[in-house]
């Protein structure tokens, strides 16, 4: 069960001009499930994309980046899901480039202006035959408002689909722009999320769309951890067909700063339902470390945190253990860390003050905090003006079985 997730509401998902999905069955890893996203974009779209630094990236990732690399001009995306197709080397690379072989001919396109996406198991094969034969079924599935159907067909451990919509209103007019993501578990991106795709009809042009992409990338999907793990598959891609009557050409232009809130609040959006969905996650936690002297201590401190399987484990049982927090600071990596500076909150209970046990502090008043579905923790590191914020969510029994199961 999520943590305070409604299901998106299909009515309130925003169609997009100039972007259509097709969903199909091609029964990858079970029959009679959607795992197949056809997504055509107008010619004259720009797509950006930021991906995976694992170094066992998978095969689709490599073409993917190769493609946009090449600046080609992008006219569909093609995502499995039962199948990550990572591992598996040069067989690999070559089963994905047989599926934008297969959509780029259906679609009278180049090979080259295909972008391909998988999620599932890691070192399997992937049944291209299977993608093949269903990649003309989700062609004549084709529509512009079926966005909640295709945040299921990228699901794999999801207990449901992530989808929202959002409308930007400029002076030139509205800029409306619709998200899906996925994943629940292997979460601990190093550029964005499992899988996250977001569509938006301005007028954009492309370096800024992919400057604002890796920008929005650090401020929410880079922001979230579930266990520590960096996928093979992360890809986070960001598409513009310039339908809009807003044109947005640079930083000055009027519209841009607007975009620019409005792509990051989506991202945020999409990546927090990531956390709050994460494999048998019972508490989404909030952690925020302040007074740092930049940006990169403040998050491997807040990432610390984080990941540690004893923190994670005392928020799962509401157990105010609390100095599991305060060692998984020190041992942050942050050499000229003085201990003594730090102030630790709990909501908002006063934990330890100048890096001891505040005397006011009960133990009862931590626990409270500790029992909520919706946890927040502060640090102040003392020693300067930046901040930063991580979300990640408790670790528990479930999380342990659903991982124990996952290829059955």
């Amino acid at each position: 069960m999520a943590v305070n997730l409604p299901l998106p509401n299909k009515d309130e998902l925003k169609p997009i001009a100039g972007l259509k999905l097709g969903i199909a069955e091609a029964g990858i890893k079970r029959a009679n499930r959607k795992d197949i996203l056809v997504i055509r974009l107008v010619p004259g779209s720009s797509v950006s994309g930021v991906f995976t630094q694992n170094r066992f990236c998978a095969a689709p990732v490599q073409l993917c980046r190769a493609h946009l690399l090449e600046r080609n001009p992008i006219e569909a995306l093609i995502i499995n899901t039962g199948n990550a197709n990572a591992g598996t080397g040069e067989e690999g690379l070559r089963r994905a480039q047989q599926t934008c072989d297969a959509l780029a001919n259906a679609l009278d396109v180049s090979p080259e202006q295909i972008l391909p996406f998988s999620t599932g198991v890691i070192l399997e094969p992937l049944p291209v035959e299977k993608i093949i034969i269903a990649i003309p079924k989700a062609i004549s599935a084709l529509k512009e408002d079926d966005w909640y159907s295709a945040a299921e067909a990228i699901m794999t451990t999801d207990t449901q689909p992530k989808a929202a919509s959002l409308t930007i209103q400029t002076s030139a007019g509205p800029i409306v722009m619709t998200g899906i993501s996925k994943g629940a578990g292997m979460i601990q991106p190093n550029m964005a999320t499992m899988l996250g795709f977001i569509g938006t009809d301005v007028n954009i042009n492309s370096d800024l769309l992919q400057d604002l992409t890796r920008e929005a990338a650090d401020l929410s999907f880079n922001a979230i951890t579930i266990d520590g793990d960096t996928s093979t598959n992360d890809s986070f891609i960001v598409m513009a067909t310039g339908q809009s009557t807003v044109s947005i050409q640079s930083k000055s232009d009027p519209a841009y700063a607007a975009f620019r809130e409005g792509l990051i609040t989506l991202s945020r959006q999409l990546a927090q339902m990531i956390v709050r969905d994460g494999e048998g996650a019972t508490k989404f936690i909030t952690i925020r470390v302040k007074g740092g002297k930049d940006s990169v201590e403040c998050k491997r401190i807040a990432k610390s945190i984080a990941h540690s399987p004893l923190v994670k484990t005392a928020f799962f049982a509401s157990d105010p253990n609390l100095g599991r927090i305060l060692a998984a600071i020190g041992y942050a990596g942050v050499g000229d860390l003085d201990s003594s500076k730090v102030q630790l909150w709990l909501g908002d209970v006063w934990v330890a003050k100048d890096g001891g046990r505040n005397p006011d502090y009960k133990e009862a008043d931590g626990q409270a905090v500790m029992k909520q579905s919706e946890i927040s923790v502060t640090v102040d590191l003392g020693r300067g003006n930046v901040e930063e914020t991580v979300w990640t969510c408790d670790l528990s029994h479930e999380y342990v079985s659903i991982n124990a199961d996952y290829r059955s």
